[in-house]
C-alpha cells in the first residue's frame, strides 16, 4: 500500500509547479488563464463564419481559413517549423486519391522550440477543414467541428509564447500541427506522418482535439466533462499524467465512454490522432461527442459553450504543459 501511495504522489508531485522565475513571477495556472472565453468566441466568429464557405478541402474557403491560421502566427511572432514565413505543409492533389474531386490543399504548422531538450517533440493538433456548401449556398460553418479545436490551438500558442517570452518556456518543443483534408479521410495527418517535419521517433506525444465547444445531449445534467479517447492505448503513463493534471489544476470529469474497445461508434479510429498511435506513438483525443447539429449547416458559432471550452482548453494546455517541463519523457509503455 505504502508503494501505491509513493507512486501515487510522484505523479501528483507535478513538475513546474509554480513555473516561476525572477523575470516573470507568472505560474503555469497564470499562464493558462489567458485562455479565456472571450477571445475564443472572437476568433471563433470569424474562422467558422460564411466568408470560410464550409472550408472544405482545396476551396476558396480552405485557403480562406489556412490564411486566418498564417496570420495569427506571424501576427504573435511564432515562427514555423519549415522556413521563415512558410507556414505551409503542402499536400498535391494526387495524394487525395486518383479522381481530380479535390483540389492540393495545406497543413498549418507552427513551433515553439524547447529550451532544454528540443529535438522532443509534443504534436498538438487540430483538424481545420469541415464538409462545405450545399449547391444552393448553404454553408456548414463547422463551429464546433472542428472550428473550436483550431480555435483552442490558437489559444494555448499564444499561451506558450508568453511563456517562452518570459523565460518559462517549455523544455521540449511543441509543433501547432492545423491538418486540413480530416474530413474526407484524415488526409492531413497520414499526409504528416508520412513526411514528417520532425522524425516520429523524436514525437512525445500527440494530444488531438476535434469538436470540444458543444455538451453531449446524454451529459446535458452534468456538463463538467469531456470525453477521453486513447490515453491508456499507448501509455499507462500518459493517462497517469493526464488524470494527475486534470485533478490538480481543471477539475473536468474525465469520461472514458469512447475509450472502451468495443464502443460502436470506433472513435478511437476517426480522428487525426489515429496516424500518429498507428506509428505507436501515444495519443489522447479529446471530444465533447456528437449532438443535434453535428454536420448540419446550424453547427454555428452561437451555439458552442465558450466557458466550457476555454475549461477544457486549459486541461489541454496543461497536460501538453506537463508533458514538455516533466523531467522523463513520456513513453509507450504498453507495447
Amino acid at each position: 500500500m505504502k508503494k501505491i501511495l509513493l507512486t501515487l504522489l510522484g505523479i501528483i508531485t507535478l513538475s513546474c509547479n509554480s513555473a516561476q522565475n525572477k523575470a516573470s513571477q507568472m505560474t503555469r495556472e497564470d499562464y493558462a488563464n489567458t485562455i479565456t472565453a472571450e477571445e475564443l468566441k472572437e476568433q471563433l466568429y470569424v474562422f467558422a463564419g460564411d466568408e470560410m464557405q464550409g472550408r472544405m478541402t482545396g476551396t476558396k474557403g480552405q485557403k480562406l481559413a489556412a490564411e486566418y491560421l498564417r496570420n495569427f502566427y506571424q501576427d504573435h511572432n511564432i515562427p514555423s517549423p519549415i522556413e521563415p514565413n512558410n507556414y505551409y505543409q503542402e499536400i498535391p492533389a494526387s495524394y487525395f486519391g486518383s479522381s481530380d474531386k479535390y483540389e492540393a490543399s495545406e497543413n498549418v504548422v507552427a513551433f515553439i522550440e524547447g529550451t532544454e531538450k528540443p529535438d522532443e517533440i509534443i504534436v498538438l493538433s487540430a483538424h481545420y477543414d469541415h464538409v462545405g456548401m450545399r449547391e444552393d449556398g448553404t454553408i456548414y460553418n463547422g463551429a464546433d467541428d472542428d472550428g473550436s479545436g483550431t480555435m483552442a490551438m490558437l489559444e494555448m500558442a499564444e499561451a506558450f509564447k508568453m511563456a517562452k517570452e518570459n523565460g518559462d518556456g517549455p523544455k521540449r518543443s511543441i509543433l501547432f500541427l492545423h491538418v486540413t483534408a480530416e474530413e474526407i479521410g484524415l488526409f492531413g495527418s497520414k499526409y504528416y506522418t508520412d513526411n514528417p517535419l520532425f522524425p516520429l521517433e523524436n514525437t512525445v506525444v500527440n494530444l488531438n482535439t476535434d469538436m470540444i465547444g458543444r455538451i453531449d445531449p446524454d451529459k446535458k445534467d452534468n456538463p463538467n466533462y469531456v470525453y477521453l479517447i486513447g490515453s491508456d492505448k499507448l501509455s499507462q503513463e500518459l493517462h497517469d499524467v493526464s488524470e494527475a493534471v486534470n485533478e490538480k489544476y481543471v477539475n473536468l470529469e474525465l469520461d472514458y465512454t469512447y475509450n472502451d474497445e468495443n464502443d460502436p461508434n470506433r472513435f478511437y479510429y476517426r480522428s487525426d490522432h489515429y496516424n500518429f498511435a498507428k506509428n505507436n506513438i501515444p495519443v489522447i483525443f479529446y471530444f465533447n461527442g456528437v449532438h443535434e447539429d453535428y454536420h448540419k449547416p446550424t453547427d454555428t458559432p452561437d451555439k458552442i459553450e465558450y466557458d466550457l471550452l476555454a475549461k477544457r482548453t486549459q486541461l489541454i494546455f496543461q497536460t501538453a504543459w506537463e508533458i514538455a517541463n516533466r523531467e522523463g519523457r513520456i513513453t509507450a509503455d504498453k507495447l
